[in-house]
């Protein structure tokens, strides 16, 4: 008894299959229809949204504080100029007091008033 069988060589060249390609496909379970797309899609744009606006808050968080040290920087370098201006005044006091002009002078015997 003899089989004989008929059967046809396929060649790999002759599908639509190349070289490491996978021959199965994935397919989901899940099917999600065009309003569950809409409502991801809105979800996905509120939270990059919410993103959005917390960097920019950080940045004028920042913005605030810098601007708030810029003013204490002012103000201090006015308190230094008024220091240095009063510091000047009351040396130049003491050094007229104790120059030798000042020693040489004399005290009047009688002050006279104009009115």
């Amino acid at each position: 008894m003899s089989y004989h069988t008929t059967q046809q060589f396929y060649s790999r060249r002759q599908t639509a299959w190349n070289r490491n390609q996978n021959t199965v496909a994935f397919v989901s379970s899940v099917k999600l229809g065009p309003v569950s797309h809409t409502v991801l899609v809105a979800l996905m744009v509120t939270v990059l949204g919410l993103v959005y606006l917390t960097q920019a808050t950080r940045a004028t968080a920042y913005d605030y504080e810098a601007q708030r040290i810029d003013s204490q920087i002012a103000e201090l370098e006015t308190k230094k100029t008024e220091l240095e201006i009063e510091n000047a005044r009351l040396t130049a006091l003491e050094n007229v007091r104790s120059s030798n002009v000042a020693k040489a002078m004399t005290k009047p015997a009688s002050v006279n008033y104009v009115r």
